[in-house]
């Protein structure tokens, strides 16, 4: 099991950035699929970014693409959501999830392992 801690959320203006960390604490971090979430009021949990468990494969969906770029490092147990030209729709609460496989997924109800998940706010 994968334990993960999210960080980085706040308050943003529209058209600005953050950066959202996850730290994972677990074994074999370099063979979990890591995955952002993001659930905005009244919304499904939705998936923003999915990189696979070395680094080389990346999914977005059409809404964030060219905005968000996801990345880990797992020398130090760790993946990232880089966020930039933030709208007002991003508002949510983003959750870092984990699944073991090498295999990219977008649902929600294929990831085992979650976050308490960090809040972002994008209001002027």
């Amino acid at each position: 099991q994968m334990y993960l801690v999210e960080s980085g959320g706040g308050l943003v203006q529209p058209g600005g950035s953050l950066r959202l960390s996850c730290a994972a604490s677990g074994r074999d971090f370099d063979k979990y699929v890591v995955a952002w979430f993001r659930q905005g009021p009244g919304t499904d949990r939705e998936s923003v970014a999915v990189i696979n468990s070395i680094g080389e494969n990346t999914w977005y969906p059409p809404s964030v693409k060219g905005r968000f770029t996801i990345s880990r490092d797992n020398a130090n147990n760790a993946a990232y959501l880089q966020m930039d030209r933030l709208r007002f729709d991003d508002t949510g609460v983003y959750y870092c999830a984990a699944r073991r496989s090498k295999t990219i997924a977008v649902g929600p109800d294929l990831y085992t392992d979650w976050g308490q998940g960090t809040r972002v706010t994008v209001s002027s």
